[in-house]
């Protein structure tokens, strides 16, 4: 795990530093189109995972919770709601997922949900809305 990545984690409460660490692994394994970084988002520091050139997911630790922020159940109504059923212990925002707790995310369905989530290309979509809007622009 890179250094950074291993600070931030060991920098949160321990309750929190394993479900944090198998969150980011199952992230890295199951989707090898990102590139996980320290940064900060919403004025806080977390580790964002970036594809070529934005942000997939991100995974914080807040004050009252954990977060996982994940642009394609954003950008995909029936992904949101599959996985808002099987995570039904956590709360589902637009795109991100709160919890408090492990039993709140079990490993087999985030890695699933993970793996849902690693085809869409988020790139790809901006491109297209880009076009399309340049494409409306035109007419």
């Amino acid at each position: 795990m890179d250094t950074k990545i291993q600070d931030y984690i060991s920098s949160q409460p321990k309750d929190r530093q394993k479900i944090l660490s198998e969150l980011h692994t199952l992230i890295i394994i199951n989707d090898k189109t990102i590139t996980p970084v320290i940064e900060s988002m919403m004025g806080k520091e977390m580790i964002l995972y970036k594809g070529k050139k934005m942000m997939k997911y991100g995974l914080a630790s807040m004050k009252e919770y954990m977060s996982l922020h994940a642009l394609p159940i954003y950008m995909n109504k029936p992904l949101h709601a599959k996985y808002e059923k099987l995570l039904n212990k956590a709360s589902f925002q637009k795109g991100c997922i709160n919890f408090t707790s492990a039993e709140q995310m079990p490993l087999a369905v985030v890695a699933q949900f993970i793996t849902d989530c690693s085809v869409i290309d988020l790139e790809k979509i901006r491109e297209d809305q880009l076009k399309k809007k340049k494409t409306a622009k035109k007419k």
